[in-house]
């Protein structure tokens, strides 16, 4: 019918031209369906030969082109074209006027039919059953499920947001590096344009997890280290480092997070226990107390050894208390009452010192005869020098009398990574990469599912890291302690301070890789190397352990004055605590 007032009808084939061109098991010159595109012949001829798309393939190109209607329902929509189109033919004008006053959903087929339908022809019989479409036997594609246009276009928006967020934190390692190499060159103009760009690609990434907040840490520590710029002379290497009170929080909370100092802790508790076998008087020298975090489980490992637990003695070192409560003594207290409750005689001493270098040998009153172990968790880095500088490093006059003190055994663990290179693009590039992946495991090692108290712990944990990359990234001199070095210079120097290496064994690998079992964490990694263990995180290495001893035949420096004669003296910086004390 012709004029304002006419319906255009679709036929059966009408709507399949809406579908996309090039659909599923579809080939050149082919439509969507098995009967083409093309002419009749062509498309019917194509069919027997073309890959046949199922039902639900089809069912979800529909629904894509907005269509509420399934392909067991075409036929059927079909037959009521043809009867919509003869009712129309013998319609009278006022009842076409009466149905286009309506408005329907066109878009569900089936019920737009037959609603048209039940108005213009209310007496034509019922439609005779379509006959029984051929069952296909085919197996559902889940990648061709119908998804509703919503749902659709809302993961376009997010998987163009995923790519331009991945292309912002690739951009910001670009700028990062670019800037540390203005910063090398003394070029601080162009360090600061760079730095005001990354701050605008900050905003496009999230800076709450991944590279976006590792980005955050190391352009604020390029702004502190263009703006104040921190010496060994200067107050911001104090504001960088914090309070030593602040410190040992930070610590604690780095402790409970992640398993790096666990490790660190289980490992060097196992080989001073394996050395103190037999012996019944024993003495650890902790080079960094904090808290006494490692010594209990070392108590209660005394405790249950066969034939009795020896006389225990732990001399602590550790920052003094700057409102003046005795944090040591504190310590020792409560260590000491634990000690007592598993009938494990001790003794302990705390010596004060902001450096290890400031401690000399005879504060520690080593008794002749006694086993001793001198205990190094992440400490021995802060002692290294500049590389290739001439003057001999604090190193060098601590490892000398820890070889004196001729110790059962030594304990070192330290972060497994080059931060001591000369060259500041160099330290910068190795440390951005580091503590991306250190970050990383902290963020993904125990799953998603964390409840608020640890995910205030892991913030506080966080900043831990922080300080350790502010101190890389703005101190030199004096003031930069945060010196890592790999474990293969490490074995070289302790090896030339007459030290050699005790195999941990693979007993204690084994039980280190136990140990990570209590993270849930898949992609925390223990690795032997050359007797030594490291822990990674996706096979990158991140932390390494290691044990050493004297030689009984090597004789101290002869300036190093080792024992004090007298048992009873002491410094204002020492305390001792016996098992009468409490």
């Amino acid at each position: 019918m012709e004029g304002e007032g006419d319906l255009q009808l679709p036929s059966l084939f009408s709507f399949s031209v809406l579908l996309p061109e090039r659909a599923c098991g579809e080939r050149e010159g082919m439509g969507p369906y098995p009967f083409g595109s093309g002419t009749a012949t062509t498309g019917w001829a194509a069919a027997d030969s073309a890959p046949q798309c199922s039902a639900s393939e089809i069912d979800g190109l529909l629904a894509g082109a907005g269509y509420r209607v399934r392909s067991s329902d075409l036929l059927h929509v079909a037959h009521s074209l043809e009867r919509l189109e003869s009712a129309i033919g013998g319609a009278p004008d006022d009842h076409l006027a009466f149905a286009e006053a309506v408005h329907y959903n066109p878009s569900d087929l089936t019920a737009w039919v037959d609603s048209i339908l039940s108005e213009l022809s209310p007496s034509l019989p019922p439609p005779r059953p379509p006959p029984a479409a051929p069952v296909v036997e085919t197996w559902p594609d889940p990648t061709c499920s119908p998804l509703p246009y919503r749902q659709h276009q809302t993961a376009v928006v997010a998987s163009t947001r995923q790519r331009e967020e991945e292309g912002s934190a690739i951009r910001l390692v670009h700028l990062l590096v670019s800037c540390a190499d203005a910063v090398q060159r003394g070029d601080s103009g162009l360090a600061w344009n760079i730095i005001e760009e990354m701050r605008v690609v900050l905003t496009r990434v999230n800076t709450g997890v991944g590279i976006g907040k590792v980005a955050g840490y190391f352009v604020d520590a390029l702004c502190w280290r263009i703006y104040s710029p921190c010496s060994s002379s200067s107050s911001s290497s104090v504001s960088v480092a914090g309070s030593a009170a602040e410190q040992e929080i930070l610590y604690h909370h780095f402790y409970e997070v992640s398993p790096y100092l666990k490790f660190a802790h289980f490992m060097a508790n196992q080989a001073i226990l394996e050395a103190f076998d037999g012996y019944n008087r024993v003495h650890v020298i902790d080079f960094n107390l904090m808290h006494g975090l490692q010594w209990p489980a070392l108590i209660q490992a005394l405790a249950l050894r066969a034939g009795g637990p020896p006389f225990l003695r732990l001399t602590g070192i550790g920052p003094p208390s700057p409102d003046g409560r005795d944090a040591l003594r504190e310590v020792g207290l409560r260590l000491a009452e634990l000690a007592r409750s598993v009938r494990v005689r001790f003794a302990f001493r705390g010596v004060a010192a902001s450096r290890i270098d400031d401690v000399r040998p005879w504060m520690l009153q080593v008794v002749p005869g006694e086993a001793v172990a001198v205990n190094s968790v992440l400490q021995l880095h802060r002692l290294l020098g500049d590389p290739g500088d001439d003057a001999a490093a604090p190193i060098d006059s601590v490892l000398g009398w820890i070889v004196g003190l001729r110790p059962r055994i030594v304990t070192v663990v330290e972060q497994e990574a080059d931060h001591n290179r000369p060259a500041f693009l160099d330290r910068f590039t190795e440390a951005l990469f580091y503590y991306s992946t250190m970050f990383d495991s902290l963020e993904t090692g125990r799953g998603a599912a964390r409840h608020h108290h640890h995910q205030q712990q892991q913030a506080v944990a966080e900043v831990y890291l922080q300080r350790e990359i502010c101190n890389i990234v703005c101190c030199e001199g004096a003031a930069r302690v945060e010196r890592h070095e790999p474990l293969a210079r490490w074995r070289a120097r302790l090896g030339r301070a007459s030290l050699r290496a005790v195999h941990l064994g693979s007993n204690a690998f084994k039980q280190a890789s136990m140990l990570l079992t209590l993270f849930s964490g898949e992609g925390y990694c223990v690795e032997e190397v050359d007797g030594c263990l490291t822990l990674g995180w996706h096979n990158r290495p991140l932390i390494s352990a290691s044990a050493w001893r004297a030689d009984d035949d090597v004789a101290p420096p002869p300036d190093i004055q080792l024992f004090n004669t007298s048992m009873a003296s002491t410094t204002n910086n020492s305390i001792t605590i016996s098992g009468n004390d409490i």
